[in-house]
């Protein structure tokens, strides 16, 4: 693997370095976040191959009730395992092969017995029978739970989002990210009049004796606990289709909205087959195709529902109208960043919750890219550093890992501006998105660590950006680039290192022994109004620049995502 230069040669240091720069303020953890967030061997023991689930929604009664089927794999000889569902659910029964399990309980967890040994390779088929009112959302998407809602003719509204919170707040699951599903079908049965729209292909309807409705879907490619979802309306259906020339794929686009909305939807939803362009050019195919790609109207702003994103933005761009970047692009931001994870969060989906980053920092990105796809590449850069604004560098964005915890919501942003970083330090806009897309390629329909992904970017990139993703990812802190300038009628003297964790690089006794080693190229102006790198470390360097004056001398700040300092030493040396 080359090095950038020589500076490059120095990248050893001690993992997690960087992390100590902060103070970390966190919540107390408790036994049921670590039931809920660790792979322990009762979950270990087992792979999902597939989900059956089959629920009845009681809208009057806001109450649940059905199976679900768990067809798994094995992994090693047991005889107990775990499965999860909220405490304020109740567990009717357990069976397998016909026979009733025993099962007890800790907080959200259940841990199941078999009478024999589960023999390593042996497939097996659990059945969990449950009922109850599942927790309501306070504030959907965000804290988890159902959305009782109406619409504006009083018929109900009804949705589900539980990223986070957890699957198990609603079904019996083995609710860690790591462990996907190779398949699964989902069968929700709702009062007369109203339709489900859930995740995948409806394969059949049907109308039972009783005047009740099952909707069956089925989900033909992996899927992450958190996706599945139903949405429950008097729903108005109309579709379209995509057709990509490159890949040859025609791709079915299906919108599901409340009726008195149709012409708002129509007319909104024609962002779609613009995006998908966008993204098919940056990101590769859309990754479900024989699932289709599906808009359905929810009670609550949105959610990356696989293969059925969940829309609640009002029919407005923006943010509710609010155009968070201030940059005056006009998109419907609910449309166009959920629709992202369907690449990154989707089908690539993180084992554990605090490497998130891989889902948000991506997806807020591919927002960038559509500005640059649709407006070129100046727009790009105007969008991508109005990002700026919105990160606090508080806390990391890597989470605490086996604690089902997220990291910081700088996630979002920051995350953002890392992935625009690394793309100019490669300095190579056709292997940067042949990067890009072969991250979908490598790691599709798979759960990953962020590892996994840094690993990857180095590698191919024949750039090793470890200190770089340790800096970003485990502190709060971003380097600074400290500069010290002296000129005389015929040049500059540039003098810089980089300082981290907001120290000033001219208080010298508090950089004393304080700042690890890192390094990390920029681009400065070389030549008057001509661009070119340096490499900084956390070593002070110092290079002339003929025939340059001070305030010609810039630094490519939006081209990078550091902070920099800088001091005019005299006006001669």
């Amino acid at each position: 693997m080359k090095r950038i230069r020589l500076a490059l040669l120095l990248l050893f240091i001690v993992p997690n370095t960087f992390a100590q720069l902060d103070f970390l303020l966190g919540k107390k953890f408790t036994a049921a976040d670590t039931l809920r967030g660790a792979l322990s061997k009762f979950r270990s023991c087992y792979d999902v191959l597939m989900y059956d689930l089959d629920v009845k929604v009681d809208i009057e009664n806001k109450f649940i009730s059905g199976s679900n089927t768990i067809k798994f794999l094995a992994v090693n000889d047991f005889q107990k395992l775990q499965i999860d569902l909220f405490a304020n659910m109740k567990i009717e029964k357990i069976e397998s092969n016909n026979q009733d399990l025993k099962y007890t309980r800790r907080f959200n967890a259940v841990f199941v017995e078999f009478p024999d040994t589960v023999k390593k390779e042996s497939v097996r088929f659990l059945k969990i029978y449950y009922s109850g009112n599942p927790q309501p959302a306070k504030h959907a998407p965000w804290d988890g739970g159902f959305s009782w809602d109406k619409a504006d003719d009083g018929s109900p509204f009804i949705g589900v989002s539980c990223q986070g919170t957890g699957a198990s707040l609603w079904w019996p699951c083995k609710d860690h990210q790591s462990d996907e599903p190779v398949e699964m079908l989902i069968r929700v049965t709702v009062p007369p009049g109203l339709m489900d729209v859930s995740n995948g292909r409806l394969k059949r309807t049907t109308v039972l004796p009783d005047g009740w409705t099952k909707y069956e879907w089925y989900v033909s490619y992996p899927i992450n606990n958190y996706d599945v979802t139903l949405n429950i309306a008097k729903y108005k259906h109309f579709s379209d289709a995509y057709f990509n020339p490159s890949y040859k794929d025609t791709l079915t686009l299906n919108y599901y909205v409340l009726p008195e909305n149709y012409d708002k939807a129509v007319k909104q939803f024609a962002q779609v087959k613009p995006m998908l362009g966008c993204y098919y050019k940056y990101l590769g195919e859309y990754p479900f195709v024989r699932d289709g790609y599906k808009l359905v109207e929810a009670p609550y702003l949105g959610m990356e529902h696989q293969s059925c994103v969940a829309y609640g933005n009002k029919y407005k761009n923006g943010y509710l109208g609010y155009e968070m970047s201030g940059t005056g692009y006009k998109f419907d931001y609910i449309i166009i960043h959920e629709s992202a994870h369907e690449w990154w969060g989707n089908s690539i989906t993180t084992n554990d919750l605090a490497d998130m980053w891989i889902h948000e920092g991506f997806g807020t990105y591919a927002e960038a890219l559509y500005i640059e796809c649709l407006y070129g590449h100046d727009a790009y850069l105007e969008y991508i550093n109005s990002e700026k604004k919105k990160v606090e560098n508080d806390e990391p964005i890597t989470g605490k890992y086996d604690l089902n915890n997220e990291g910081s919501g700088d996630m979002y942003p920051k995350g953002a501006l890392l992935l625009h970083t690394l793309r100019n330090i490669i300095n190579d806009d056709q292997k940067f998105f042949e990067i890009i897309k072969g991250i979908q390629d490598t790691f599709k329909y798979k759960t990953v660590d962020s590892y996994d992904i840094e690993k990857y970017i180095s590698k191919k990139s024949g750039i090793d950006f470890s200190d770089i993703f340790e800096l970003y990812l485990k502190s709060s802190a971003i380097p600074k680039l400290s500069l010290r300038i002296a000129a005389n009628p015929w040049d500059l003297k540039v003098t810089f290192r980089y300082t981290l964790g907001g120290l000033s690089a001219f208080k010298e006794e508090e950089y004393q022994e304080k700042q690890p080693f890192f390094t990390m190229p920029v681009k400065v102006t070389l030549k008057k109004d001509e661009y070119g790198f340096i490499y900084p470390t956390t070593e002070w360097q110092t290079i002339t620049i003929r025939d340059m004056k001070p305030a010609d001398f810039k630094v490519a700040t939006d081209l990078f995502y550091i902070d920099k300092e800088s001091i005019l030493v005299d006006d001669k040396y």
